[in-house]
């Protein structure tokens, strides 16, 4: 005789309901949208259909559309041009960045978002690094003022809350002591704590044409600051220190070849721990849905199912919009 059938608990969509263990709403969402200086802009992302660069008139829009879909949280992206970068990224806190002013406009006409920066210099700097470079290599404790001074404009500018993507050494610090001695000690901190040197970043990157550039004695990649794909236990430092320096949520990337870190980083530390499901994660979905291999109906929801029961009290999705709209319905 069988005694246990654990099919019983499955033999309805009622009983399914009442005994399913991960939930997953739009409140657990983040949209990210990149931004682009002009008007009556929304050029669409070739290696990610469905995702466009706005201009700060059209995203507006956007933004409006979310919020009646029921998506409040976004995180922000400048895709800026050339003449505007240098080796210190200074336009990254000047008063006239559209990317500032952008993020003002929304607050100022949907207050109820929630706002996310991205703090970094590589979308500002010439050598398309996310520090700063001086004689062939990225100087960690050069680029800290960098940010900081970039952290506090963003404050200013109304995000609710700033997320370092740098992973420069002591960054999460540098950036609490000047948000506080600026007066925005409610300005919270997304850190991306365990953040990959990862192969999956590449439709980001050309959306907002921030790979590092060819130079001569510079390196041509990010694995001297972003971690080794192979470490896992590694995370467990970048997270001690990040929660040490205050910040506020956690976050791996990329989030679905990475589910172990997230679990990991879940199951030792009691802050939110946010997960950056990448433009390659979704690129290679899609690429599968659009040939027929997939069914998007079905593995768009479970994709972002799976990185939540991983863990994750934040998703960042190109998918996110897609998700609560189909929610809605």
């Amino acid at each position: 005789m069988i005694i246990r059938r654990p099919r019983r608990n499955r033999a309805s969509a009622a009983i399914r309901s009442m005994t399913q263990e991960t939930h997953l709403g739009p409140e657990h969402l983040v949209q990210p949208l990149f931004l682009i200086d002009g008007q009556n802009i929304r050029q669409e992302v070739a290696s990610l259909p469905g995702t466009f660069r706005f201009s700060p008139d059209r995203v507006l829009q956007e933004v409006e559309d979310c919020l009646q879909a029921g998506l409040t949280n976004f995180i922000l992206f400048p895709a800026v041009a050339d003449g505007l970068k240098n080796k210190t990224a200074s336009y990254s806190y000047h008063p006239d960045n559209f990317y500032l002013k952008t993020a003002t406009a929304i607050k100022r006409r949907f207050p109820e978002t929630c706002l996310i920066s991205d703090v970094a210099m590589d979308p500002y700097n010439s050598d398309g690094h996310d520090g700063y470079v001086r004689d062939g290599k990225i100087q960690n404790d050069e680029t800290l003022p960098i940010l900081a001074r970039m952290a506090v404009a963003q404050a200013a500018a109304g995000f609710d809350l700033l997320g370092p993507s740098d992973m420069m050494d002591g960054r999460v610090a540098a950036l609490r002591e000047a948000l506080d001695e600026a007066g925005f000690a409610d300005t919270g901190i997304m850190s991306y704590t365990a953040k990959y040197a990862s192969a999956f970043y590449g439709p980001f990157r050309t959306a907002l044409d921030s790979a590092p550039r060819d130079l001569e004695n510079v390196p041509k990649d990010k694995k001297t600051y972003q971690m080794n794909p192979a470490n896992r236990r590694e995370a467990l430092i970048e997270a001690e220190l990040d929660a040490a320096e205050g910040a506020d949520f956690l976050m791996v990337k990329p989030a679905l070849h990475y589910l172990d870190v997230i679990h990991l980083l879940k199951e030792n530390f009691d802050l939110p721990i946010a997960a950056y499901h990448v433009s390659g994660e979704c690129a290679m979905l899609l690429a599968a849905c659009r040939n027929s291999w997939l069914d998007y109906e079905q593995a768009m929801p479970e994709t972002l199912l799976s990185i939540r029961r991983a863990g994750a009290d934040v998703i960042i999705s190109y998918f996110a919009k897609d998700f609560a709209l189909r929610s809605k319905s």
